[in-house]
This record gives C-alpha cells, sequence and structure tokens, in this order.
C-alpha cells in the first residue's frame, strides 16, 4: 500500500504560529488518483471508490515537522474531498478538505494539490474522504516518525505494523446515505468489519483473505490502529497478549497494559505487543462497542496473529476475550487508563484560565416533513441530529471562502448558540420534550489564542449513545468526563488538568459529558462534528471560526491560487 511519491527534498519551513513556532523538515509529493476499482468480498464482487487502486488507501509516512504536498486526482465519478484527520494545518485551513467547510468537492475529471503541514504531531494519524459517505473506502494512514535526531519515549520496537479497521457494505455506500437522507429514514448498517480490507475468518467466502500479521517469538512489534469504522465503536485485542498504549491521535501518552482497547471511529492507537507466547495462531479481533436501541453491525472481524517457525496452527484458534457489546462501563475503565505523557521532552500545556465557555447539547433528533412523506417516524418526519438543537445546513459554497472574502450573506450566520437554547434534565425523563430541531448554518466565531472550555452534554433525546466528538485544527485536552448531566459548580473541581490526554477526537458517553480545553492559536475555519458518518449526515456539525491575531505571522495564510470552484459536483 504505498503512495507514488514524485520526490523528496530536504527543506526548511517556519510554521509562523504563536504555538507551533518554527520547524525543520524535508517536503514530500504524492499523487493520489481516485477511481473506481472491483474488489470481491462476502462472496460478491462490486466497484468502490478508492485510491491508487488500493483499499485501504496508500499511507503517507513523514517525520514531525515534515510538509507534504498531494495531487489528488480525480477519476471518478463524482466530487470528492480529502481530509487529513489530526493534522492542526497551522493557518492553512484551504487544504484541511471537508466538503463546503473549507472547499468544494474536487469535480470528476479536475485536480486539487492539498498542503499538509505536519508540526507538533507525533505517532499516528489517518487521512480520508470526507464529502458524503465516500470515507467507507478512501482512507489510509499517516505515520509520523520522531524528528529527524530524535527517537521514540520507548524502547525502539523490532517492526511497525498498521492495522486498519473499516466498514464492508455489499451496497453502494453512497446509495445507501443517499437513499436514507431522500427518504429521512435510518441508513442501512454495514455487512463487515474488516482489518487492513479483509472481513476475516468468520464472514462468507473470507477466510482464504484472512489478513495475517506474522511476527518473531520475543520480539515487540507497534501496531498503529486506526479506526476508520463509520458508524461503530470498536473493541478491539489480540487472544493471550497484553497490549501497551503508548499514543493516541499522534500524541504520546503514559504507558498502559491492557486486555482490550476502545477505539472510536475518527481515532488513532499506538500499541506495543510483544510476541511472548508458544509459537502459533492467535485471533485479533475487533467487536461493536454500541450502547444503544439503534440497528448497528454485531459482527466480528478477524485477523491472525501469526508467529513464524514450522507448526501445526491450532484448532481451534484461541479467541480474545471482549467485552460485550453494550458494555460502557468497560469502555470507561478503558479511556480513564488514558494519560498523557507530560515528560519534559513531551510537556503538556492545558489551558488554566478560560475566556470562553461553551456548553453543547448533543441529541439525536427530528424534523417535519412536507405532507409527513418521510420514513424516519411514524408521523412521517426525518431523522435528524444537533449540536443545542440547531441541525447544521451545510451551504453550496465553502465557508472557508466565504469568511475569507467577506461574502457570509447567505452562507453562514454567527449567532450559534453557547449555552442550550433550553435546559432541562437532559439525560433523564424527556418524555415532555419536543425531538424536533432546526435546521441552520450556525458558526461559532472565536478571538486569536483565546482560551477555550468546551463541555459537550450527551442527551438522552430521541436514541442516546456515545458520540465520537471531532475538531478539525486542534488537539485539546480531554480535562474530565463522566455519566448524568455537567454540574459547572463541582464538575470543574475534578478535572484533570495536569495530564489529561491530547487529542483530537473524544468519546462523549452515552447520557453523559465531557469537557476540552485548548488555544484558539489557529486561525482559520474549523469543522466541528460527531464522526459517526450516520450524526454527522443528519447535522450533528458546526464551524469553529478562529479569527486572525493582529500580525501576519497569526492570520490566516493567503488562499492558494487555485481552488475547486463551486459550481458543480
Amino acid at each position: 500500500m504505498k503512495a507514488i511519491p514524485w520526490f523528496v527534498f530536504l527543506g526548511y519551513i517556519c510554521l509562523a504560529s504563536l504555538h507551533f513556532g518554527c520547524a525543520e523538515g524535508a517536503t514530500h509529493y504524492y499523487d493520489f488518483v481516485l477511481k473506481e476499482t472491483n474488489f470481491t468480498k462476502l462472496c460478491s464482487t462490486k466497484s468502490i471508490l478508492t485510491v491508487n487502486d488500493s483499499f485501504p488507501g496508500p499511507e503517507i509516512r513523514v517525520h514531525k515537522g515534515d510538509t507534504v504536498f498531494v495531487n489528488v486526482h480525480n477519476q471518478g465519478n463524482y466530487g470528492v474531498t480529502i481530509h487529513w484527520h489530526g493534522v492542526k494545518q497551522p493557518r492553512n485551513p484551504w487544504s484541511d478538505g471537508p466538503e463546503n467547510v473549507t472547499q468544494c468537492p474536487i469535480s470528476a475529471g479536475t485536480n486539487f494539490t492539498q498542503e499538509i503541514n505536519f508540526s507538533s504531531e507525533e505517532g499516528t494519524l489517518w487521512w480520508h474522504a470526507h464529502s458524503d459517505w465516500s470515507r467507507a473506502t478512501v482512507h489510509g494512514a499517516i505515520i509520523i516518525y520522531p524528528k529527524r535526531g530524535t527517537t521514540y519515549p520507548y524502547p525502539k520496537p523490532y517492526a511497525e505494523k498498521t492495522i486498519v479497521l473499516a466498514s464492508w457494505y455489499k451496497a453502494d455506500v453512497m446509495e445507501v446515505i443517499t437513499d436514507a437522507l431522500t427518504t429521512g429514514a435510518d441508513p442501512n448498517i454495514s455487512d463487515a468489519y474488516t482489518i487492513n480490507g479483509e472481513p476475516g475468518d468468520l464472514y462468507d467466502c473470507s477466510n482464504e483473505t484472512t489478513y495475517h500479521l506474522a511476527v518473531k517469538y520475543g520480539k515487540t512489534y507497534l501496531l498503529r490502529i486506526i479506526n476508520a469504522i463509520l458508524n461503530e465503536e470498536t473493541f478491539f485485542g489480540i487472544a493471550d497478549h497484553n497490549l501497551t498504549v503508548v499514543g493516541t491521535d499522534g500524541a504520546y501518552v503514559k504507558p498502559v497494559t491492557v486486555d482490550y482497547i476502545v477505539i472510536t471511529p475518527g481515532q488513532t492507537m499506538d500499541v506495543l505487543v510483544t510476541a511472548n507466547k508458544a509459537p502459533s495462531y492467535y485471533y485479533i479481533a475487533g467487536s461493536p462497542f454500541a450502547d444503544t436501541v439503534v440497528p448497528f453491525d454485531n459482527t466480528t472481524t478477524t485477523a491472525i496473529f501469526e508467529y513464524k517457525g514450522n507448526y501445526t496452527p491450532p484448532s481451534p484458534i484461541p479467541f480474545p476475550v471482549l467485552p460485550v457489546y453494550n458494555d460502557s462501563d468497560a469502555a470507561a475503565t478503558f479511556t480513564n487508563k488514558i494519560r498523557a505523557l507530560n515528560s519534559a521532552k513531551h510537556p503538556v500545556n492545558v489551558p488554566q484560565n478560560i475566556t470562553r465557555q461553551i456548553y453543547m447539547t448533543v441529541s439525536t433528533n427530528i424534523l417535519p416533513c412536507p405532507n409527513n412523506s418521510c420514513l424516519g417516524t411514524s408521523n412521517g418526519d426525518r431523522l435528524s441530529a444537533s449540536l443545542n438543537n440547531v441541525s447544521f445546513d451545510a451551504p453550496s459554497m465553502s465557508i472557508l471562502q466565504a469568511y475569507y472574502w467577506n461574502l457570509s450573506k447567505d452562507v453562514y450566520t454567527t449567532d450559534f448558540p453557547e449555552k442550550p437554547p433550553t435546559y432541562f434534565d437532559f439525560t433523564g425523563n424527556v418524555d415532555n420534550i419536543t425531538l424536533y430541531t432546526s435546521l441552520g448554518t450556525k458558526v461559532i466565531m472565536l478571538d486569536f489564542n483565546e482560551t477555550v472550555e468546551i463541555v459537550f452534554q450527551g442527551t438522552n433525546l430521541s436514541a442516546s449513545e456515545n458520540h465520537p466528538m471531532h475538531l478539525h485544527g486542534f488537539s485539546f485536552y480531554l480535562v474530565g468526563k463522566n455519566k448524568g448531566n455537567f454540574d459547572n459548580a463541582t464538575d470543574p473541581l475534578k478535572y484533570n488538568l495536569i495530564d489529561p490526554p491530547e487529542v483530537n477526537t473524544i468519546g462523549l458517553p452515552k447520557n453523559g459529558w465531557a469537557a476540552i480545553r485548548f488555544y484558539a492559536d489557529n486561525p482559520g475555519v474549523w469543522f466541528m462534528h460527531c464522526h459517526l458518518e450516520r450524526h454527522s449526515s443528519w447535522g450533528m456539525d458546526t464551524v469553529l471560526i478562529v479569527k486572525n491575531g493582529g500580525t501576519k505571522a497569526t492570520s490566516i495564510r493567503p488562499p492558494p491560487a487555485y481552488m475547486p470552484p463551486c459550481s458543480k459536483s
């Protein structure tokens, strides 16, 4: 799964942001060719959109502080955008990628070169399509090695392996979401999960192609795990082997050894595993974490952790013991163990004095349909979702371009509510609370370098569940989370302001809250959304606009000479 590099040369890049400072790195060039490619899985063959004919797509490999130019050639059938998930893109939202937020789609038959600026990230991130549901098959890993001349804050592993978890649909995923949005109904669930493109032994017609991870006895391996699944969080483990988590979302954490991990869509984790058991086959498995009543894909993907050597494979192959699908306590037990490394070489910088606090409800809702013509509810409504009871209505023009060129009229408004418009027992009995929400393209305006706290509040409206919330343009600190309603008087007293994990995606607990903090030191237009695709498609999104600072070095860079036009998709 190698990308197609043009060439690589050493250069010097000054990332002129107060927070990111100056960095020295190399510049790399890649070609990404989007096209339809046939793949056979689950006993049938279908055409899927791919990058460079591969599923998962090609890996991008860089060192901390490098810059990458990717020329995206769209030879597919419809417009697509590409997002570099977790890359902060200092002052450069032009290449961030979310459709009609920072750019319009790259139309079929055209190309667009994106500049990816790496700064403080170190570890594993990923890239994916950010238009409709095309990311189901258009995604790949980003490997960020330590800055040249430095090394990992743990013993260097013998080898590294990338593990990409993904969804597989027998149907065309674009038809799945298009039909759902047309009818207002819940989209169909996937037919399988995959590990590195293969469903594994538990699915029909799949055991001959199951992914095998070959290891040598006594060696330690770094697994770079990415959850690219569309709509389900995942429990992941390897039979009879402990996993030591050393990084997540492109930042290091204090090593913690566990039997399993839970990883949400959008998250990445760096995990060490030592091949210290009797040489044999051991199952690697990923099964859903879905503490909800809504339909989900309740199947399990597998791969083989295969020791090199001469032996007879066991029957049955040992299988990892993973929590049941709705074990929210098991998920919380794991996530509560994750803390930032916070060492002299990898310190944290947690905002202490907050100048802007936003309290944001996260809900699934309904919207009325003309003549009760939709299939989302028995009353003819359509399914929807919201943040602070605003269901995001994506514009037909890029919000970034509208903001930069002062064309905001009829594109967006700046009146996103910074607290819930109505207070009620968010996680309790909501029988008398309306499920209806309203559409709007409302954004949050932030002054440059404000210290921001956002408290996400889950609600019991409609069908409650966990929500993987993701913010573009920043890493942030997860300073607290718990079940129930957030108490602004007592809960902040329990925040972890010493070594909270620095992440870009967090799991908001079902009927609970999560608090994040960050410095608004990256001027630009940045998307924030649930990384469950069904919820994002329903409007569980908003946009943060960070205003320019007082200097050129603290302002959005000028746009590139060419941006995809918004006139067609």
